[in-house]
């Protein structure tokens, strides 16, 4: 079903800055003309419907924890096989095919770079397949969000965290949110008597890790593909060193790009070294996006590639938690 009027506009308004206030559906109701029981009800039911995976954090990688971006290169007779021994692996957040050789794409979250790369280390060994590492260089945007609204823009993220002063409590608290605020009236309020904290604590420490740019933005997480965005395109470019931060800085500026990062190459397997993700409602349009970009950046020589997933293993937020590796 698709999300009427109303529900669209608020979900698309919260994608960014949630109200981190003691009841924030009320603040939230106030932008719809809705009462706080109306808010938190019409959020249940996208949250159901799966049009919404979460309200909650998306964190910088590698500021709180470490994350990475790994590939192989998997048989067609034994993906959904391979996928399957991936996606049970608690630290993969994404898992996705994608058209390419290395068809087999997924992101893993996790306490420390060790424990990602142990995870790796029991897929290759599971599997028999090599797995390929690209580690983020820098990040240029993370948005994961755009407006469904051509008349709003969504905010542009920092390029990188600063400021930001850690404290015992912030694993704590993500953790407690990496599967989304409780949906009810004083949802800050229930993280804390989770964890034995004040409310204001929790709100205060979601504060500064939101002004230190360690969470990119704070609200509604979107399935885009229930609301006709299906045309998933990861655009790789392998640009001169000496010209990556010229040209990302023009790509990271575009409104449609929701991601935009180095990662390094890994010749002779994979020669790109910067990444963009484009979300459209079909192929031609985000070639369009594409053909703006190159366009605007002058890349139309530069060696590239677009892949668009063409199945979507496993979708999730980071983890925070300590979890035991799956074997």
């Amino acid at each position: 079903m698709t999300p009427n009027p109303t529900e669209l506009a608020l979900i698309d308004r919260w994608q960014h800055n949630f109200p981190l206030v003691e009841r924030p559906f009320e603040v939230v109701g106030r932008s719809a003309a809705l009462n706080q029981t109306e808010t938190i009800g019409i959020f249940r039911a996208m949250h159901a419907r799966e049009v919404i995976s979460r309200i909650g954090a998306v964190v910088r990688p590698n500021t709180v924890g470490a994350s990475t971006l790994a590939v192989m290169q998997v048989p067609a007779e034994r993906l959904e096989q391979v996928a399957t021994l991936v996606s049970r692996q608690p630290l993969v957040t994404h898992n996705y095919e994608r058209t390419h050789d290395l068809n087999l794409w997924f992101v893993l979250a996790g306490a420390n770079v060790d424990a990602i790369r142990s995870a790796m280390r029991s897929i290759a060994a599971q599997t028999g397949i090599a797995v390929l590492d690209l580690p983020m260089l820098r990040a240029y945007h993370l948005g994961l969000g755009f407006s469904l609204s051509p008349e709003t823009s969504q905010p542009r993220t920092k390029a990188g965290a600063i400021g930001y002063t850690p404290a015992p409590a912030d694993r704590n608290i993500l953790a407690a949110i990496q599967d989304g605020l409780p949906l009810v009236e004083t949802p800050y309020r229930a993280v804390a008597d989770a964890l034995g904290l004040d409310e204001a604590d929790v709100i205060g420490r979601l504060e500064h890790l939101v002004a230190a740019g360690v969470v990119t933005r704070f609200g509604c997480v979107l399935r885009h593909d229930k609301l006709g965005y299906r045309a998933n395109a990861m655009a790789v470019w392998d640009v001169p060193d000496d010209m990556v931060d010229a040209v990302a800085a023009m790509f990271a500026r575009h409104p449609r790009v929701t991601l935009c990062y180095q990662r390094p190459r890994r010749l002779p397997f994979w020669r790109y070294n910067l990444f963009c993700m484009v979300h459209a409602k079909s192929r031609d349009e985000a070639y369009a996006v594409l053909d703006d970009l190159a366009l605007q950046a002058d890349t139309g020589l530069l060696p590239h590639d677009v892949l668009f997933s063409t199945r979507c293993f496993k979708q999730r937020g980071a983890v925070f938690a300590e979890l035991k590796e799956a074997s």
